[in-house]
């Protein structure tokens, strides 16, 4: 039997067009298999991006031909992360992910002296799981959960759902710009010791938070919705927020819920979070947008997270493992 050895390499002009076909065929499971919320980018596009650095891309050859990719992108966070890693078939593709996936670590090994690798293992990428715990990733389960528009049992949930007596001194209101450096506080409190910031190292300082709330406000990571964004205040001082996007044409989500320590165990999540939702959902029936879905992100042992979600009428879909490398000193 013929042995087959694999080549490893950076992404160069010469392989563009042989390339496309292993791309059109990642394409095709991209929503199926990788769990893609929105059709990857066209092939110009994306060779574009590989060509302005917006992304690295490694191949793996059989004779000069390639037959497996991994894409990284260190230019839009403090992390490095990895996108994905795609293989044509099935065949002996556990030995193709890790030749990718030790040309990544060989070419990121300077960067990882700063930064964190992060790499959603959405889809059947899971399956790789084990094999990368031998590269000393570790992993953090994630859920995701949707509420659907027109759902009629999620809707009936959110009319439904029972409202905790609040305070006098507590309202609720959409968001403004001069709610910034109280939001950063906020998040930074609550991130700063969860496992985000093992894949996010931004959490761990305010300068990082303020740099990921600036990017979602400022439309960087979506389409900011500030009517949708709700803010609590106590005597008018912010104390929590529920940030609301949208990461694709029609799919609305919720990247980041927090609220200081000493307000918790009231109920008031919930209140934001449903004031939230229910600014979205209206907008839809009025047919004033024309979202499917809103969706988020909770840890699997986040027990008390999921159970907020549900109360307001989010189900969850599917679950992934989110591994990180930690920063090699």
């Amino acid at each position: 039997m013929e042995t087959v050895t694999y080549k490893t390499q950076m992404l160069t002009e010469e392989y563009y067009k042989i390339f496309t076909g292993l791309y059109n065929d990642f394409k095709l499971q991209a929503v199926s298999n990788y769990k893609f919320e929105l059709n990857p980018l066209p092939y110009e596009e994306f060779i574009d991006a590989v060509e302005n650095k917006l992304i690295q891309c490694l191949i793996l050859l059989e004779n000069e031909i390639p037959t497996a990719f991994l894409v990284y992108t260190s230019a839009i966070s403090e992390s490095i992360e990895l996108n994905m890693i795609h293989c044509l078939g099935n065949e002996d593709i556990i030995n193709k992910q890790k030749c990718l996936m030790n040309l990544f670590l060989e070419t990121t090994k300077f960067e990882r002296k700063k930064k964190v690798v992060c790499y959603p293992m959405l889809g059947t990428q899971a399956n790789f799981t084990s094999d990368i715990a031998h590269f000393g990733f570790k992993f953090v389960g994630l859920a995701v959960l949707r509420f659907m528009m027109g759902n009629a049992q999620s809707e009936r949930i959110l009319e439904n759902m029972p409202l905790p007596e609040k305070s006098a001194a507590y309202t609720i209101t959409s968001w403004s710009d001069e709610y910034l450096e109280d939001a950063v506080k906020i998040i930074h409190a609550n991130f700063k010791e969860a496992s985000d910031a093992k894949f996010d190292t931004r959490f761990l300082t305010k300068e990082g938070t303020k740099d990921i709330i600036d990017k979602i406000v400022n439309s960087i990571y979506g389409e900011f919705l500030p009517e949708a964004t709700s803010v609590l205040l106590h005597c008018n001082v912010p104390v929590g927020v529920v940030f609301v996007n949208v990461t694709g044409g029609k799919i609305a989500n919720i990247p980041l819920v927090a609220i200081n320590k000493d307000h918790r165990g009231k109920g008031l999540s919930e209140v934001m979070l449903q004031k939230s939702v229910r600014t979205v959902v209206d907008w839809v029936k009025l047919g004033q947008k024309d979202y499917s879905e809103i969706n988020v992100t909770a840890e699997t042992n986040n027990y008390q997270a999921l159970k907020m979600y549900r109360h307001v009428g989010f189900k969850e879909d599917y679950s992934y493992p989110q591994a990180y490398l930690p920063v090699q000193k």
